[in-house]
């Protein structure tokens, strides 16, 4: 559910691990129930006062996890922000060696006075 801010613009809610972790169990468990994924997000999501898309991420997320769906695991995904974030410190520094190299060649083929 969103609110509106000061601003004016909607305020989207943070959930905690806690209440994702408890709408993924009932979603499950409905599934299990019903025998049927048909409706069942929307009926959690309604029941708890959630977003439907909301609920519906954490279960897809939770089935990738758990290897009932193809797709990148959560571990994966942080292992890959984590790696990304290194490459971007890396290149940085590459270019700032680039630079020094470059200004100490000049520095080197200067002609002495």
């Amino acid at each position: 559910m969103s609110t509106m801010g000061s601003s004016g613009k909607p305020q989207s809610r943070r959930y905690t691990p806690r209440e994702k972790e408890q709408a993924v169990r009932m979603v499950h468990a409905l599934r299990e129930e019903l025998g049927t994924s048909q409706g069942t997000v929307k009926r959690v999501a309604d029941q708890l006062g959630y977003g439907v898309e909301s609920v519906r991420g954490w279960v897809k997320q939770a089935d990738i996890d758990a290897g009932a769906a193809a797709g990148t695991t959560s571990a994966d995904k942080a292992r890959i922000a984590e790696l990304e974030q290194e490459v971007r410190e890396l290149r940085r520094a590459n270019s700032i060696l680039k630079s020094s190299a470059t200004f100490f060649a000049a520095e080197l083929d200067r002609p002495l006075r």
